[in-house]
C-alpha cells in the first residue's frame, strides 16, 4: 500500500493529493461502487469525490461503514470525503438542508470538503441531468456563499470552496467572503492546462482539484490522448503508462487530481505517480500541447439565460 502526500488547504485541514471520483458514465450500480471503494481504500485511496447527482453517495456510505468494521482503516478522520452542491440546492435557504441530507446519504456527522457543484442554480426541487434549459436560474452567489459558510461555521463540513469556477467569478466570491473558497475542483490535464487560473488560484491560496486528468470522456475529441506522439514518447521513455505521466505532470503542478477507474489494475497504476519525476525538457515539451477546453458545460447554457454562450460560463478562459 503505498503512501498518498497530502497538502494544507486555507482552511488548516490536510487533503490527500489524489483522490478516487465516484462518477461513471454509464452510470454503475450501488455494488460496483462500493466494490472499487473498498479495493480503492486497500490499495491505499484516502480521499473520495461524490455528489448528489453521481448517485453515489449512498454506496461510499456504506463502503466506509464497512471499512471501519474490517479495520482497513482506523477511523473515520482518516479518510476525507468531499461532495457537492446542486444547481437546484444553490440556494440561501436549501444549502445547509441539502449538506445534511448528503450526510445522511454517507452515515457522517461531517465530510471535508463541500464544493459548490456549477456557478449556475436551477429551479429547487428538481435533480435531473442534464437540466432542463428552462429551471435554469442565475445563482445569488453572496447569499449562497454565505450559507456555505455556515456550514462550516456548523461543523457540517471542515473545508468549502467550489467546482468549475473562472477567475471571474471566483473573484465575485473572494470579494464577500468571511471564509475564502479552500478549492476549486476543475478540468485539468495536459490538453487543458488551466495556466491562468492555476496562477491566480496559487496567489490567493486556493488548491485546483483537477477531474478529466486523462480529458474528459464526454468530450468530442477524448481519444486524444492515445494519439498524443509528446505524451507517447515521455511514456516509452519513463516506462509508464499515458496515464502516469498525466497524473504525474498534474501533481507537479501544485494541484490535486481525481482518478475515475473501478478497474483494480489502473487504480493501483494510478496511485504510483510519487516516487518518480518528469524532467526540465519533458515538462517544457508537455507545456507545447496546442490547450482545448474538453467539457465546455453546454448543459448550463440556454440562449434564455442566465449563461447564454460559453464565453459566458467561463468568462472567456477557452
Amino acid at each position: 500500500m503505498l503512501a498518498i502526500p497530502e497538502v494544507v488547504l486555507s482552511s488548516g485541514w490536510k487533503i490527500p493529493i489524489l483522490g478516487f471520483g465516484t462518477y461513471a458514465s454509464p452510470r454503475a450500480e450501488p455494488e460496483t461502487v462500493k466494490l472499487a471503494v473498498l479495493e480503492a481504500i486497500k490499495l491505499g485511496y484516502r480521499h473520495f469525490d461524490t455528489a448528489v447527482p453521481y448517485q453515489t453517495e449512498q454506496p461510499l456510505g456504506e463502503a466506509i461503514a464497512e471499512s471501519l468494521n474490517l479495520g482497513l482503516v482506523r477511523s473515520r478522520h482518516d479518510l476525507f470525503i468531499t461532495s457537492k452542491l446542486w444547481c437546484s440546492d444553490a440556494h440561501r435557504q436549501h444549502v445547509i438542508p441539502a449538506l445534511n441530507k448528503s450526510l445522511k446519504n454517507l452515515r457522517m456527522e461531517y465530510v471535508d470538503l463541500y464544493l459548490v457543484h456549477w456557478p449556475v442554480s436551477s429551479k429547487p426541487g428538481t435533480y435531473d441531468y442534464p437540466i432542463k434549459k428552462e429551471d435554469l436560474v442565475a445563482m445569488d452567489f453572496e447569499s449562497v456563499w454565505a450559507e456555505m459558510e455556515e456550514c462550516q461555521r456548523l461543523g457540517l463540513t471542515r473545508s468549502i470552496g467550489v467546482s468549475n469556477f473562472s477567475c471571474k467569478k471566483l473573484s465575485l466570491i473572494l470579494e464577500k467572503a468571511k471564509i475564502p473558497p479552500a478549492v476549486n475542483q476543475v478540468e485539468m490535464n495536459p490538453f487543458w492546462q488551466q495556466r491562468k487560473l492555476l496562477e491566480f488560484c496559487r496567489a490567493r491560496g486556493i488548491i485546483l482539484s483537477a477531474y478529466a486528468p486523462l480529458r474528459t470522456p464526454r468530450s468530442s475529441n477524448n481519444n486524444r490522448l492515445t494519439e498524443c506522439n509528446i505524451i507517447q514518447e515521455i511514456s516509452e521513455k519513463k516506462g509508464k503508462t499515458l496515464a502516469q505521466v498525466c497524473l504525474r505532470w498534474i501533481y507537479e503542478q501544485g494541484a490535486c487530481i481525481l482518478v475515475k477507474s473501478f478497474n483494480k489494475e489502473r487504480m493501483s497504476e494510478n496511485i504510483d505517480i510519487f516516487n518518480w519525476e518528469l524532467s526540465e525538457e519533458e515538462n517544457k515539451r508537455l507545456n507545447e500541447i496546442p490547450q482545448t477546453r474538453g467539457f465546455l458545460g453546454e448543459d448550463f447554457i440556454s440562449t434564455n439565460g442566465p449563461i447564454r454562450a460559453t464565453e459566458e460560463l467561463w468568462d472567456g478562459e477557452l
